[in-house]
């Protein structure tokens, strides 16, 4: 597991918003414009001298970085229907990685369960592949933060009814999905209907379904108000269908835990200060938002870059 809910839950919603209908003016059935799978979002990027001078001289040498990612989880790493070529938000990460540390980066498209053991073996130099950090991981990989996944909330476009965790007592007495078994159905939800408790607020009007495709569909139809669950997943769909539905930019803040997503090199990689550099200065530049706006994933922006190990 990648991410903190279900993954092929959010892969089924993903799948079910490239079944939609009513791309965009110039759009491909994945849901990437043609303009966003041409423009090089490396472009006008330089390289930073202080990450660049803490780069292994071998690898300055070799001029490129190889990076391992699974093609198959929109919006974060997939391939575009048009000419099969790497997207998305992590694709476009490991590119300005590259960038910022002078150095070409080739993408290698493998099964998750494939990338540890290759970064082990030497096959890769780092993944950008939504990996949370976990005790298991954090054994064999030097884990770098660098953005934040979570939970959000997809209700019309428009927002009508006003629902948002920046006040969460304002889905009070309104009916919201979440899909069976999901963190968001077995802890979040049942925290803020205790809070509408509490503020003596009409309870929430919440429906457990078995799937994000039918809790779309029934947002759509008008039989739900919002949607509660992984912030990509309705990413995603807000992407595909900008006309009918809206991810609101406040994630969900739990109340211990993180939601934080790494990327790995292998444990105490030469590469790790060098790209933990590079990384920040990311941050610290007008293309971290970008890259996260280019997916529809701006919610999940983090202010400092850390190694966790």
């Amino acid at each position: 597991m990648k991410i903190s809910t279900s993954l092929t839950a959010a892969l089924a919603g993903a799948l079910f918003a490239l079944s939609m209908t009513g791309c965009s003016d110039g759009g491909s059935a994945d849901g990437s414009t043609t303009a966003e799978q041409e423009r090089d979002i490396t472009k006008g990027v330089e390289a930073d001298p202080a990450a660049v001078k803490l780069l292994p001289a071998e690898v300055k040498k070799d001029g490129e970085l190889t990076v391992a990612m699974d093609l198959s989880y929109p919006p974060t790493s997939f391939l575009s229907a048009e000419d099969k070529s790497p997207i998305g938000y992590n694709v476009d990460i490991a590119r300005l990685l590259g960038a910022k540390l002078g150095l070409e980066v080739q993408i290698k498209d493998v099964s998750f369960d494939t990338i540890i053991p290759g970064i082990q073996g030497g096959r890769y130099d780092f993944t950008t592949t939504n990996m949370t950090p976990t005790p298991e991981r954090l054994k064999v990989l030097d884990l770098v933060t660098y953005w934040n996944s979570g939970s959000s909330l997809a209700t019309p476009v428009d927002n009508p009814e006003g629902l948002t965790f920046e006040e969460p007592t304002s889905l009070c007495g309104h009916t919201v999905a979440v899909m069976k078994g999901t963190t968001q159905a077995e802890k979040y939800l049942p925290k803020l209907e205790a809070d509408c408790r509490k503020a003596g607020e009409k309870p929430i009007d919440s429906v457990v379904l078995p799937n994000v495709q039918e809790a779309l569909t029934q947002l759509s139809s008008g039989r739900m108000e919002a949607v509660f669950y992984d912030t990509p997943s309705l990413a995603w769909a807000a992407k595909q269908q900008p006309e009918q539905f809206e991810m609101q930019d406040k994630q969900y803040q739990k109340e211990t835990g993180t939601d934080v997503v790494t990327f790995g090199l292998e444990k105490n990689s030469p590469l790790t200060k060098a790209m933990h550099a590079a990384m920040q200065s990311l941050i610290d530049s007008d293309k971290y938002e970008e890259a996260l706006g280019r997916w529809g994933l701006e919610s999940g922006t983090i202010p400092k870059s850390t190694i966790l190990n």
